[in-house]
């Protein structure tokens, strides 16, 4: 912002012009029928996919034989989870669901309270919680259509009640972030405990969505601390440490994942030192999935990092700030602001990379999808399609979720805009 020379008063910005929102029907005149080759182009493409989507919608409501799905939906969520213990999954989520939602809202309290005290911009919300939350919602009704169990949609109703509940209260109390980031912490830990616990399940008999779920959140909230300190690392003045994450981040990067999770579940044993237990292949399997993103992490989080200006830092050098300040407060925040697209995108990436560890013999979502066709009543009756486009349709639900964030997320910081 300028300011006047004889007054030293800032000179207000210059405010721009409102845009005119454009009616459905002016907008598809300006951006699909614009030119005679526009006008072609969206005729052609527009043919094209509503043949496609008919020829979907055909098989899925029509076509398709969903009973292998409906007698098969708990080994598509759990595998080989004893059938016993499944209240300890049920007792999970009615802790994460209260948690997860105070969480919720107590942040959007904290956001709020900035907006009135001035400290943050307010920017309107474009989507409702519905809308927000459209994507799993849709994914849970269709996991209860295909249980078709009464007690099932009860917890469910449970578990979404609590969540309301602890929302409405995270709104009320409106903690700091630091405390309710420990009270998110606090429930998740609580959450694992109850299934693991007192004579619970170990990760090792894990299967299915669950196991999905465990090293998607597991490898993004490891690998996501580890890369910004290899980032950090590659940026230091120390040739040592810069030397290291630079070995460290070309190997993982020219490796395929593949080949890693190869070494992790064969190599990690020989490393340990005598008599040390060897892990579980589920935590060999989380190893080399956050060693992998880690290096993607670092380089991502690295452009953001050359993306501050100098005079930022070199400002806070002048206030007499120590390194570690300079890096927390002032460095970091805006690096990670500009790189929220590019992050995400690899969080994505890894929660569809967990599909992967089929091939060191886990069984997650995608390997219970094609075992299951090889059943004594399913075995040789061509069900692969309807078992692959269920596990592709949870891999998009929760994809499609993260981008949706992502983007929200994206326009409360006002990035691109300011």
């Amino acid at each position: 912002m300028a300011t006047r020379i004889d007054t030293l008063e800032p000179i207000p910005a210059p405010e721009r012009p409102p845009q005119r929102r454009l009616s459905p029907r002016e907008w598809a005149r300006e951006n699909l029928f614009g030119s005679w080759l526009d006008t072609v182009l969206t005729v052609v493409f527009g043919l094209v996919v509503a043949w496609l989507v008919y020829r979907l919608g055909k098989f899925v409501f029509v076509d398709a034989r969903w009973e292998i799905i409906e007698r098969n939906i708990t080994n598509l969520m759990v595998s080989r989870f004893p059938r016993d213990e499944l209240w300890r999954v049920w007792a999970a989520l009615l802790v994460l669901g209260p948690s997860l939602g105070f969480g919720a809202g107590s942040a959007a309290a904290a956001r709020r309270r900035e907006a009135e005290e001035g400290r943050a911009a307010v920017v309107p919300e474009r989507a409702s919680a519905l809308r927000r939350l459209g994507p799993l919602l849709l994914l849970v009704g269709v996991l209860l259509w295909f249980a078709q169990s009464f007690q099932a949609t009860l917890l469910t109703l449970a578990v979404g009640v609590l969540g309301v509940a602890g929302y409405l209260l995270g709104r009320r109390v409106a903690l700091s972030g630091r405390r309710t980031a420990l009270v998110v912490l606090l429930g998740i830990a609580a959450a694992y405990v109850v299934v693991t616990g007192f004579g619970g399940v170990g990760w090792e008999d894990w299967g299915g969505f669950m196991l999905t779920i465990l090293l998607a959140v597991g490898g993004i909230l490891l690998a996501f601390p580890f890369g910004v300190l290899l980032a950090l690392g590659r940026r230091s003045s120390l040739p040592v440490v810069r030397a290291v994450c630079v070995a460290y981040i070309e190997l993982f990067r020219g490796v395929p994942l593949i080949a890693v999770l190869f070494m992790g579940a064969f190599m990690i044993g020989f490393l340990l030192p005598a008599g040390v237990e060897r892990p579980s292949l589920v935590t060999r399997a989380l190893i080399a999935l956050v060693l992998f993103t880690a290096a993607y992490v670092a380089e991502i989080v690295r452009g953001g990092l050359q993306g501050v200006p100098a005079g930022q830092v070199e400002a806070a050098q002048a206030l007499g700030l120590s390194h570690f300040r300079i890096t927390t407060r002032i460095v970091l925040p805006q690096a990670l602001r500009t790189v929220i697209p590019g992050l995400v995108g690899q969080f994505i990436s890894l929660f569809k990379d967990t599909s992967l560890v089929a091939i060191i013999g886990l069984t997650e979502l995608l390997n219970v999808s094609r075992n299951i066709t090889a059943q004594p009543d399913f075995i040789a009756q061509g069900l692969i399609v309807e078992t692959l486009l269920f596990a592709a349709f949870v891999y998009w639900t929760g994809a499609y979720w993260m981008s949706r964030e992502s983007q929200r997320l994206e326009r409360r910081l006002g990035l691109g805009e300011r």
